[in-house]
């Protein structure tokens, strides 16, 4: 009985597909008029790399959605990619207080813009990564945001049925891609991060289609007995991209290129 079942194990092994691809062959899944995610916040573990390979292809009219986004952001939006935003905040720390291609396009009305809360949008994820159609949230009522999503058909108000008062309900995110930037990941979309996950790890599991970029690769053995942040069912495309979140942070292997970051608003 063991000998069939050392059998088998190694046949799934073997049978596992590899989820590898260049950046050029993994940037075919984000299509046009695509809601997307991405990693990180602010300055910190964006995938850049991804960001700019969309930029060249020049996919448009995407739907962004986010909580705290910053630098991919802002060049995504730079590049005109973004057609409608949906995020709480966008953030590049003491660089700008409101960054400068989110302020004017917001401002001229280039993009159009959905205000989220940030309790509301990690609701919306949860919802979304756990498979179920909407999460409750307090402390939102009276907020003119209230009126804007349930115009929108993304918040409801409801009475609790325990206790009577009134909640509202987050509407799941499940956003067409997330992409992702890890510290490692096997050719199977296991992936690891180290430091903060932010929402990362209920984005991948909400989104219906997930795109790992990674700083290293490592073989599928690395995984045994260790749980990895984000599980390979859930991943669609693994792509190696060292120093991929640059010029964002990347903990532990390197911080936020400041200058790079400078130079950015500085040919604004």
């Amino acid at each position: 009985m063991e000998e069939v079942f050392i059998y088998i194990f190694f046949v799934e092994i073997i049978n596992m597909e590899s989820k590898l691809l260049s950046l050029e062959e993994a940037v075919e899944v984000v299509k046009k008029g695509d809601s997307v995610t991405i990693s990180g916040i602010s300055i910190h573990r964006n995938p850049m790399a991804f960001i700019y390979a969309l930029v060249k292809k020049g996919v448009r009219d995407l739907y962004f959605i986010d909580r705290e986004p910053g630098f991919g952001l802002e060049v995504l939006l730079k590049y005109g990619l973004i057609r409608k935003l949906r995020i709480a905040m966008s953030t590049l720390e003491w660089f700008s207080s409101i960054p400068k291609h989110f302020r004017k396009m917001t401002e001229e009305r280039e993009v159009e813009i959905l205000e989220d809360t940030c309790g509301a949008f990690i609701a919306g994820i949860r919802a979304g990564s756990f498979g179920i159609p909407f999460m409750p949230v307090r402390g939102i009522i009276g907020s003119d945001l209230v009126k804007i999503h349930e115009r929108e058909g993304t918040w409801k108000v409801v009475e609790d049925p325990f206790s009577g008062e009134k909640v509202v309900l987050v509407k799941a995110i499940n956003p067409d891609v997330a992409i992702i930037h890890v510290n490692k990941a096997d050719e199977e979309g296991n992936a690891e991060i180290l430091g903060p996950l932010y929402e990362d790890e209920y984005k991948a599991k909400a989104a219906k289609k997930v795109i790992i970029t990674a700083e290293e690769i490592v073989p599928r053995s690395y995984f045994y007995g260790r749980r990895p942040t984000i599980n390979g069912e859930y991943v669609t495309a693994v792509v190696h991209a060292p120093k991929g979140a640059e010029p964002t942070s990347m903990f532990p292997l390197y911080d936020a290129d400041y200058e790079k970051i400078i130079e950015f608003l500085e040919h604004f």
